[in-house]
Formats: C-alpha cells, structure tokens, sequence
C-alpha cells in the first residue's frame, strides 16, 4: 500500500515534463495503477490494487479553467515542457489557460489522457518502456 508521501517523494524528482516518464516507473514499483490530477488546485486521486485510494491535498491556490480548450496550442505547449522548457506550475497555468480541466494516467495501459471540463479527451499520450512519450 503506498502513501501520499511516497509519491511526494517521487514526485520530487520532477523539474520538468522531461523528468515525467521517470516518475511514471518511480510510481508503478510503488504499486500506483491510475492517477488523475486536477489542474484546478493540482489535488490528486491515485489508486492501486485492492481497491486501495488516497488523495493528496491542494497543491496551489485555485486556478479557473477556461470553458473553450484549445487543443493545438495546448499540444504545442505540451512539447515544449516535455522538453523541459517549463515546469509543473506554469505547465498547470498553461493547462487552465488552454481548458484542460484534469489529466489520468493509467499505469496499466501507460497513457496519459487530457480532459476539458465537460470530460472529452483532448488528448492521449503512450508512454512507452523506453520512458518516451508519443502523442498519439
């Protein structure tokens, strides 16, 4: 059974989104199975086996998530922290900014999905054993 700390832990080793497949590996040998991160504060829901959940807490002061996404510059942002050009908190800025409401990773599967705030995936990316993400 992991605790928040655990991934606290994990998570501190992220300075940008190049870092990102790395905390993936880091989370599954914890036994993490899925995620979802809210952009709105940055809280998260993660779960594991055994029907195991636990949440961490706000992680800044609210952000409003714009109503109409813009999915290109939203990819094009994306890039570019995956490049390492930004890190987390502007990346979430940039995420409200461009109506990305939340992001689910599934472990199982290993993707990375992008929602809006009515639900639809804007977005779907492989992550792959070679710690390399795709946009598919």
């Amino acid at each position: 059974m992991f605790t928040v700390e655990q991934i606290k832990a994990a998570h501190s080793k992220v300075r940008s989104g190049a870092d990102f497949p790395a905390y993936i590996q880091d989370i599954k040998k914890l036994g993490v199975t899925r995620y979802e991160t809210f952009v709105t504060d940055g809280h998260t829901d993660y779960s594991g086996a055994n029907d195991h959940h636990t949440s961490s807490t706000a992680g800044y002061d609210a952000l409003v998530i714009a109503a109409i996404v813009n999915a290109e510059q939203f990819k094009s942002d994306l890039k570019e922290h995956q490049q390492g050009k930004t890190d987390y908190p502007a990346f979430c800025r940039i995420c409200a900014k461009l109506g990305i409401e939340k992001w689910a990773v599934s472990i199982d599967k290993m993707t990375c999905t992008y929602y809006d705030k009515a639900g639809n995936e804007i977005l779907v990316e492989e992550i792959d054993d070679c710690l390399k993400i795709t946009i598919r």
